[in-house]
């Protein structure tokens, strides 16, 4: 096989990994019952398009977080856009920051996922809940929106380790 075609063959595995993973990610997001604590309910696409954000770097980690969002967007019944454009600026500045300030472990992963997690919750929050004018929004961000950020968060290290599995099952060969 030619080094063009298995580089192109291995690029290929590897985004429809990523991809599998995607689906596997939503399917688990929104299938009803699982991991619920009350009210609260991880997030899976936000950590593994992280994931591979900080694998791949940050225009294609932009790009995946871009689609993971839109993905996240249909599967929640929204209007397609809102998350598709901050999981793409979250996957950006992610991917930005692991490679120039943070060494990529599984605790600074924690540590990041829980921040992205924080500001895509806490703008969902914004736009839905408090901007509307809801009673007792407050409570609903203290009782719902933080919990979900940490639970999200220490579920993280799943997203990270299969997203580094793709990565290292398809690198190419230098």
């Amino acid at each position: 096989m030619t080094s063009r075609r298995k580089r192109n063959l291995l690029l290929a595995g590897k985004w429809a990994g990523y991809f599998v993973l995607l689906l596997l990610a939503a399917t688990l997001q929104t299938t009803p019952g699982f991991l619920v604590l009350g009210e609260i309910r991880p997030v899976f696409i936000l950590p593994l398009c992280l994931a591979v954000a900080v694998c791949e770097g940050e225009y294609p980690g932009a790009f995946f977080g871009a689609v993971g969002g839109l993905l996240w967007d249909f599967t929640s019944g929204r209007p397609g856009g809102l998350l598709a454009l901050e999981l793409l600026f979250v996957c950006f500045g992610a991917a930005i920051l692991v490679e120039l300030y943070l060494r990529l472990n599984s605790m600074n992963f924690v540590l990041v996922s829980g921040v992205c997690a924080l500001l895509v919750t806490g703008v969902d929050f914004l736009f839905f809940y408090a901007m509307p004018g809801y009673a007792g929004a407050a409570g609903r961000y203290f009782e719902v929106v933080l919990p979900i950020a940490v639970f999200t968060a220490a579920l993280s290290p799943l997203s990270l380790w299969a997203a580094r599995w793709v990565h290292r099952r398809f690198a190419l060969p230098e």
